[in-house]
């Protein structure tokens, strides 16, 4: 991995995205994911390991997208293992990671759901 900073904190990874994919850095954002990690994108297929995450950034990133930080809901922490989540900026949907403690004491996603449609109520 690269001389990037690092997220100290499961709550960094996201603030950590939206700079290296604003910069059009794809080799930075595949680097806040584990070796291993499962990111569930494109929308109903998986994507595999951090070079399959990389590859599919780099496409995705080549139309120079703007991301703008989103409004976290709290972290939930037990042991090396945090879920984070944030709410979509237009109010249809959220995203969600699950994150490990590293032995360096640094976080990396694990599972990335980057896309949740809101259901409604009547759904249930």
């Amino acid at each position: 991995m690269s001389g990037h900073r690092k997220a100290l904190v499961p709550e960094d990874i996201t603030a950590l995205f939206v700079e290296r994919a604003n910069e059009g850095d794809a080799d930075g954002v595949a680097e806040l994911y584990e070796e291993h990690a499962v990111m569930a994108y494109p929308p109903g297929k998986l994507t595999e390991g951090r070079e399959a995450i990389r590859a599919l950034w780099e496409k995705v990133l080549e139309n120079a997208p703007h991301f703008e930080p989103e409004n976290s809901l709290p972290t939930l922490i037990s042991g090396d293992i945090a879920l984070t989540s944030t709410l979509s900026k237009d109010g249809t949907g959220a995203r969600a990671q699950v994150l490990r403690r590293q032995p360096d004491g640094t976080w990396l996603r694990l599972l990335d759901q980057p896309e949740f449609v809101q259901l409604s109520r009547d759904t249930f």
